[in-house]
């Protein structure tokens, strides 16, 4: 092997040794967090209620296989990326999930309760700003009547037949145990309570993940051009020695005859 094959050698190696530093961080900070989604959205639903969990995520076409967690357990046999069930009690509990090109998503609390009413909430805490919709549902969906919206045992709305209450612009104010009263038949039932929390500002909260994700994107783009500027410095000084290497050999080979 000659020196400057050797050289060239050294320089390609290198290069690689350069580069895969930058290639890990972007197949890091490019790799996706699953979602799941619940249909219908509640948190909270009846005995017998039909549930549709749905794990969103960038996936392969060749292997679209997902990874179901239950309570923490992956030993349930579900591997499709969305499914339907009737919800029974030992439905209760965290639901997660991954596909093959995510990471493992964040959990997603269902709770299956088995009562005559429930009151219905997409999620427990909320940011000051954001839109609030509470249900007030029945046992398989039977039709209720003369339905009552309470929060800490104060009526803040009644409505013939109408089952939903909206906040359309939640402050601290509106935190508080919210329940809902209702005529199944002629029988009324009261549904258990639940604790909605309203905190922050969902405008502060955008503009974090506005700044986070800068600075992630200003980081790497520096990452890249340190990177890339190390890897032609490398490269140009070892093209400069391997020229200055030939040139000496040439200098070496027309001045031997004369020493002779």
């Amino acid at each position: 092997m000659t020196l400057e094959t050797q050289m060239f050698q050294n320089a390609h190696s290198g290069s690689q040794w350069l580069l895969p530093p930058l290639t890990m961080l972007l197949l890091f900070g490019d790799l996706l967090k699953a979602v799941v989604k619940r249909d219908p959205p509640w948190i909270q639903v009846l005995k017998d209620d039909t549930v549709t969990l749905t794990c969103e995520g960038t996936h392969n076409p060749g292997n679209s296989s997902t990874q179901w967690f239950h309570n923490q357990s992956s030993t349930w046999g579900q591997v499709q990326a969305s499914y339907t069930f009737k919800a029974t009690v030992n439905d209760s509990g965290e639901y997660r999930c991954r596909m093959a090109h995510t990471s493992l998503s964040d959990p997603v609390h269902l709770e299956v309760i088995s009562d005559w009413l429930l009151l219905q909430t997409p999620q427990l805490v909320f940011l000051e700003g954001e839109r609030i919709t509470l249900r007030c549902h029945g046992w398989k969906s039977i039709q209720l009547a003369r339905i009552s919206f309470l929060q800490n045992g104060e009526f803040v709305s009644f409505h013939p037949y109408n089952v939903s209450y909206s906040i359309s612009n939640a402050n601290h104010s509106h935190s508080g145990d919210y329940y809902c009263k209702a005529y199944l038949g002629r029988t009324e039932h009261v549904s258990k309570p639940v604790t909605i929390t309203v905190q922050g500002s969902a405008t502060a909260s955008t503009s974090s993940l506005v700044w986070f994700h800068a600075a992630f994107c200003l980081v790497m783009c520096l990452l890249f051009a340190v990177d890339t500027g190390l890897y032609f410095c490398v490269r140009r000084n070892l093209q400069t020695s391997g020229e200055d290497w030939r040139r000496s050999l040439s200098v070496g080979k027309y001045k031997a005859p004369q020493d002779k």
